[in-house]
């Protein structure tokens, strides 16, 4: 019984795997429409952090999805830099949830 366990629970990453796919996938298409890649890249910094870094700096937070939904929406200065990162109003907030869902999956 526990080696039927342990097997089937090794197969969970494999089954995993390709939703996440899907999902970045689907997550960098909604950032290029948009526009976040124009001043965010996935691991490198652009006009501001990369998404990796913010990913970094937001692990564990309880607050962190609340916090950076409310960064993008209203937009900020001064936590990167003193380039200001303007409001982001025009993208849903449904879709700037989605995004940060994903940035803070990565590391």
């Amino acid at each position: 019984m526990k080696t039927r366990a342990i097997w089937a629970l090794s197969l969970l990453p494999l089954h995993s795997a390709p939703a996440f796919a899907q999902s970045a996938d689907a997550a960098m298409d909604l950032a290029r429409k948009s526009g976040c890649l124009a001043c965010h890249g996935l691991d490198t910094r652009l006009v501001g952090p990369s998404w990796k870094d913010v990913g970094r700096k937001y692990a564990g937070r309880a607050d962190a999805e609340a916090t950076l939904v409310a960064k993008v929406r209203k937009g900020g200065k001064g936590v990167w830099g003193e380039v200001p990162m303007p409001p982001n109003v025009t993208v849903r907030e449904a879709d700037v949830r989605t995004l940060v869902q994903y940035v803070l999956t990565l590391r």
